[in-house]
């Protein structure tokens, strides 16, 4: 019997555990997939966002806002890639500029700090790479980039330290009150709670009307992106986004923590029924154009030949326009509907449910033996001194794997043993980095194969590309002598 489970494992659920381990409760976290961070998480924009596009007065605003300045606590913590650069709304007319003046007085009332307007000439000094005709643009220097996946490993990491269990491929069938707490039916198990809170993105419509009528549809939304390469990264210092329409903020051009330049959204409805079955996340090239126009709209000079991947994310979009952060009935929570800035609302959300439930009578002692830290060796970023050192200590520091990104067998071997190890090439690539440059995987790939084989004692035939059974080879095809 868990006191709470959570049910999802992206950057909410993840933040949530994290949250709850700093108090004396077992906590059990599902996930449908094989790792933290598969879904909307591993691919959005990584933005930590300022907070003037929001409402004033809605949930939104004020944890948006408060999210951004918990993450960069968490971020410098728990050792997590955070560049705080700042972001730019760049006006195209006079009436962007009214949109702009708009998104200035929301930002004043939501506090966000030290927001100004930019004359053209000012913003045109920031970047001098932007559409010169452009009118001017809103500046806010509290926003930021985040690696998105390692914010929420991390997270989770920690909540491990501290005693939370997170079990993975556990897919949600059922959920039945009986007496005093809940039975959570999976494909795997039978597992009993005293709470349940329901943090399962696109699919927590489905998790929500298992024990309730609906109160709110979920409408997945696509958004498509392309990924530059390094050759792109002085294109632009800042976030640049375009004035916000009702579908979206527009297609944004912006630096990653790793020095590339991500382009996009674009933003598609698409049917309930292809979420979880590949067509969500496909790139199409309609939407690809979609995107490339936009993005020169804002810098005429970009290079979309430098693209290295396209990818696409899906938001967990409902038919509310405001986080859905509440008790369903007594002791089960919904955390729904979190998109944009769900990223950057993270733990300010997590902090706002765990008061709900104080107040809803969860009694919550803090831990006296808690651990709120965590350290990773980058190799990669390391003097020359200190490559040699750890080289002198394992050797397999001086073998590197991916020459794009510099990382090494030692890099490797050791994520497949860290608090949640990865589980696969892609869980690899999240921890280490390792495939995402300019080759994406192409010579590297097939030595973070055999080296997951050979570390995890397993056949080449078992390594999984992300998903669990998601095999990239499927038999020998000759015998080495």
């Amino acid at each position: 019997m868990y006191d709470i489970t959570i049910i999802g494992a992206g950057v909410s659920g993840s933040s949530l555990a994290y949250e709850l381990s700093k108090y004396d409760v077992s906590v059990c976290v599902l996930e449908a997939e094989n790792d933290v961070a598969v879904k909307t998480t591993k691919a959005n924009s990584a933005i930590l966002h300022a907070g003037y596009d929001p409402l004033p007065g809605s949930l939104n605003a004020k944890l948006n806002v408060e999210g951004s300045v918990l993450a960069k606590e968490i971020c410098s913590k728990l050792d997590v890639p955070r560049n705080q650069i700042g972001s730019l709304v760049v006006a195209f007319s006079e009436e962007d500029l009214e949109m702009v003046q708009t998104l200035y007085e929301r930002g004043i009332k939501n506090k966000v700090p030290d927001i100004q307007i930019l004359t053209k000439e000012e913003t045109l000094a920031k970047e001098p790479n932007l559409n010169p005709d452009i009118y001017g643009a809103l500046y806010a220097p509290s926003a930021a980039v985040v690696n998105p996946w390692e914010y929420t490993i991390a997270m989770a990491e920690v909540a491990i330290q501290n005693r939370v269990t997170f079990s993975f491929n556990q897919k949600v069938k059922d959920i039945q009150k009986v007496g005093d707490h809940f039975e959570i039916k999976t494909d795997k198990e039978t597992i009993e709670s005293k709470y349940i809170i329901n943090a399962a993105g696109v699919n927590a419509g489905e998790i929500h009307e298992l024990v309730s009528e609906p109160t709110f549809k979920t409408i997945p939304c696509r958004g498509e992106y392309y990924l530059l390469d390094l050759e792109e990264t002085d294109t632009v210092k800042h976030i640049v986004f375009q004035c916000p329409t009702k579908v979206g903020k527009g297609i944004l051009v912006a630096p990653t923590t790793h020095g590339n330049i991500i382009v996009g959204p674009n933003a598609e409805n698409i049917p309930d029924e292809w979420v979880n079955t590949g067509k969500d996340v496909a790139n199409t090239a309609t939407g690809l154009k979609g995107v490339a126009e936009g993005a020169k709209k804002s810098v005429p000079t970009i290079n979309l030949a430098n693209s290295i991947r396209n990818f696409s994310g899906v938001r967990a979009n409902t038919d509310r326009e405001d986080f859905i952060i509440e008790q369903v009935m007594p002791q089960f929570y919904d955390v729904a509907g979190i998109k944009s800035p769900g990223l950057t609302a993270a733990p300010a959300n997590s902090l706002y449910l765990i008061e709900l439930m104080k107040q809803d009578g969860l009694v919550l002692n803090k831990k006296n033996d808690y651990v709120d830290e965590r350290k990773r060796i980058h190799f990669n970023q390391a003097s020359i001194e200190e490559k040699q050192q750890l080289i002198s200590e394992n050797p397999d520091y001086g073998r590197i794997i991916c020459r794009c990104e510099n990382i090494t067998e030692a890099d490797i071997r050791e994520s497949l043993h860290q608090t949640l190890p990865a589980k696969s090439v892609e869980g690899v690539k999240r921890r280490t980095i390792a495939g995402m440059g300019r080759c994406q995987g192409g010579f590297c790939g097939p030595r973070v194969v055999e080296i997951i084989a050979d570390e995890l004692n397993i056949s080449p035939l078992e390594v999984d590309l992300d998903r669990w059974n998601s095999h990239i080879l499927v038999s020998q095809s000759k015998e080495v002598l």
